[in-house]
């Protein structure tokens, strides 16, 4: 299995003369499918936000308005709006500038929500310079003011009512996606259509509770094109009106509404407290008091402030040469006392199975499929072995460690001292029937020299008592397509798996309260080794470089392997192990695999 870029996508960094020109075309209004709504045609509003601007619209027709906002003079521009149970959507620009509105009313309540969006957004609240083609934006609550009413104390809100809950969804214009809500600040989405390879990604996403079935729901695509979805569902009857802006691969303007419809996939379940609502983020990590956060600095945020992880942006990209000559210096293994505390590993190696005997004194070559010459090992003890290259004559001798993952099944990994670049094996041993899996890394991609390549090789063990077959071998699987686990590390440290295609996969971080916060996806492969074991690695790609290669036993509850890193220090080949938790899953498998792409 080739490795499948994820991150690499090459956007033109347009620059805002360019943004103004091309958002020209949304003086038209957005462009639908479907039927716009004349709902709101010969009518005023009032919409007054907290600590937001009022806005006073007049509704000329069924696609132009006027808007002034606050004492300002009115502008004309077009717009279209889509009707969604007793909700009102309607999106527009504001002509002659980078920036437009999207609002959500609902005419019963008279409950309003007002996302107001622009581009050339200069810098986040970090201080990393935005991108001039990135969507920003600003949720602002408020109501719709009605002569003679008292203003609603009551406001739509954030929420975490819709964490863990996955849907697919089939558009107007023919596109297909799976929408993924694990986290309350984030979201995986899988673009069925759109896209030729199964990958999940990530983006910020915003979750605002109308009532029990209607939700808002957004993303930005902040590390990819910068292009905003926003949509609201209704889960009664699974059925959804959006806006989708921006700029897509082929810098393309994208500005259109949109009526879907789809079905719930399923639901992972929720750690939260059961007195926790999600109307405010607390992102302190997980296992941390929480009464370590942070506390909120004094007044509003920076407006249009949101969490994006943006690794790209602070990654030191080092070419192979440099790594190499960190690695020289410092190239960090296993510790010789089994007793001493896994520097290498940090808070991912808290959970360590004990190291396992049952290749002590054996010696046995392993031979993968089209890989040449096989590998000859003699293992010394429970730290050492040695290998060669069979045919040659010379032994080499590595430290090494070994965990039985499952019965009589042993993974054992070691780094290849010498390489240049430096690589190493993690090694699937089954001493019931000879067959093994290995997966090989080295330093370095075609984009950095600090991030790591690994591919999985398959083949079979000559080894005394062992009968190995000479056609079967394991193999890359599915089977853990949509599922969901948590990885408690250390008790100071735990994530969730969630392995949403046979090609990908993300990694989410549990905040203080168990609340599911920070997210980032990548590339992986999986392999079965058994009923209920696999292999599953994966590269933080476009990230910090580093790679986790683990087995995962799903009747143990338990992942066990090894971790391998480069950078500026050197290069780490360290453990991993955790406890894990089955959080449920999604039924994706059958939306995914090759399939004639038609959008």
């Amino acid at each position: 299995m080739m490795n499948i870029p994820m991150h690499r996508f090459k956007y033109t960094k347009l620059s805002k003369d360019q943004v103004t020109r091309k958002l020209a075309a949304t003086a038209a209004g957005p462009k639908s499918a479907s039927q716009l709504s004349g709902v709101l045609a010969g009518k005023s509003l009032k919409i007054v936000t907290d600590d937001g601007p009022v806005l006073h619209y007049a509704f000329k027709s069924a696609n132009r308005l006027t808007l002034a906002e606050g004492n300002a003079s009115a502008a004309e521009a077009a717009y279209g709006a889509l009707e969604l149970k007793q909700m009102v959507f309607f999106s527009h620009m504001v002509p002659g500038t980078l920036k437009g509105f999207n609002v959500f009313v609902d005419l019963k309540s008279h409950l309003a929500t007002v996302f107001e969006v622009w581009f050339a957004g200069g810098k986040d609240p970090s201080g990393q310079q935005l991108d001039d083609r990135e969507v920003q934006r600003q949720v602002w609550f408020g109501y719709v003011d009605v002569a003679g009413k008292k203003a609603p104390e009551e406001r739509h809100h954030f929420t975490n009512r819709l964490e863990g809950t996955g849907m697919y969804w089939k558009q107007d214009t023919g596109i297909e996606t799976i929408d993924l809500y694990p986290s309350i600040i984030s979201s995986n989405f899988i673009e069925v259509t759109r896209h030729a390879d199964d990958l999940s990604y990530c983006s910020p996403s915003d979750y605002i509770l109308v009532n029990d079935n209607l939700v808002i729901y957004d993303r930005t695509e902040c590390e990819f094109s910068g292009i905003m979805t926003l949509y609201l569902l209704d889960l009664f009857t699974e059925t959804q009106v959006g806006m989708r802006l921006g700029f897509n691969e082929k810098d393309e303007l994208e500005y259109y509404m949109y009526r879907g419809a789809g079905k719930i996939v399923g639901q992972l379940t929720s750690l939260a407290p059961f007195d926790e609502h999600g109307k405010t983020v607390n992102l302190a990590m997980g296992g941390a008091p929480a009464k370590a956060a942070k506390a909120a600095p004094a007044g509003p945020p920076p407006k249009g402030q949101r969490t994006v992880y943006r690794p790209g942006r602070t990654f030191k990209n080092m070419t192979p040469e440099e790594v190499q000559r960190a690695a020289e210096k410092s190239t960090v293994t296993f510790t010789g006392d089994p007793n001493a505390p896994q520097q290498q590993a940090g808070m991912m190696g808290g959970h360590l199975l004990p190291f396992s005997d049952l290749l002590v004194g054996k010696e046995f070559t392993l031979r993968y499929d089209n890989e040449g010459p096989g590998w000859e090992y003699k293992v010394l003890d429970i730290y050492n072995l040695q290998w060669r290259k069979e045919g040659t004559t010379a032994w080499q001798k590595e430290t090494y460690r070994a965990f039985e993952a499952d019965e009589k099944l042993v993974f054992f990994g070691h780094i290849v001292t010498g390489s240049n670049p430096v690589s190493c094996r993690r090694i699937a041993l089954d001493l019931t029937n000879g067959l093994t899996t290995a997966i090989l890394s080295w330093m370095g991609t075609e984009y950095y020299g600090n991030e790591v390549s690994y591919r999985a090789v398959f083949g079979a063990a000559e080894m005394e008592g062992v009968n190995a077959p000479r056609y079967v071998r394991h193999g890359f699987t599915d089977e853990l397509v949509g599922r969901g686990f948590t990885r408690t590390y250390s008790d100071q440290m735990t994530s969730m798996h969630l392995y949403t295609t046979a090609h990908s996969s993300s990694w989410t971080i549990y905040t203080a309260n168990q609340t599911l916060g920070m997210q980032w996806c990548a590339p992986a492969l999986y392999v079965k080794l058994r009923d209920g074991v696999y292999i599953f690695d994966l590269v933080e790609e476009a990230c910090n470089g580093a790679e986790t290669c683990i087995i995962e036993n799903e009747k143990t509850k338990r992942a066990i392997g090894f971790g391998f890193s480069g950078g500026e220090r050197g290069v780490s080949f360290g453990l991993i192990g955790a406890i894990a938790r089955d959080l449920g899953g999604y039924d994706i498998k059958h939306f995914l695999g090759p399939k004639a792409k038609g959008v």
